[in-house]
């Protein structure tokens, strides 16, 4: 399975990145929008984890054009702010499947990945 990491905090975004690949999958780990429309037009993910308030760029342009260019694909948000804590983002992002917070633990995180990439 491979994964596509979009993470403004290269060291959250490492953490994530080594413990999923101690799991097996395959992982890209990028930091803004730009770089990952630039990789997800060139190459698929299975799943995206993606923060919701990227340092540059936007996140909802990021899940919209995976949702355009890899249609299964589904993106597990994560942020440390309060925006769309009412579930709205699923709303928002028909490619969403999940919406946790930053701090969530990396095997949590893993076992969401696990859990929402098995198509």
């Amino acid at each position: 399975m491979d994964v596509l990491i979009v993470e403004s905090r290269p060291e959250l975004g490492l953490v994530w990145k080594r413990h999923l690949e101690r799991q097996g999958y395959g992982v890209t780990q990028v930091r803004n929008q730009d770089d990952a429309v630039d990789y997800l037009a060139n190459a698929s993910a299975d799943i995206i984890v993606l923060d919701l308030v990227l340092e540059q760029g936007s996140a909802l342009a990021v899940a919209d054009f995976a949702s355009f260019r890899h249609p299964a694909a589904r993106v597990i948000f994560v942020t440390d702010t309060s925006f769309f804590s009412d579930g709205s983002i699923f709303n928002h992002a028909s490619n969403a499947c999940a919406f946790v917070p930053a701090g969530t633990p990396p095997e949590d995180l893993a076992a969401m990945v696990e859990h929402y990439g098995v198509n």
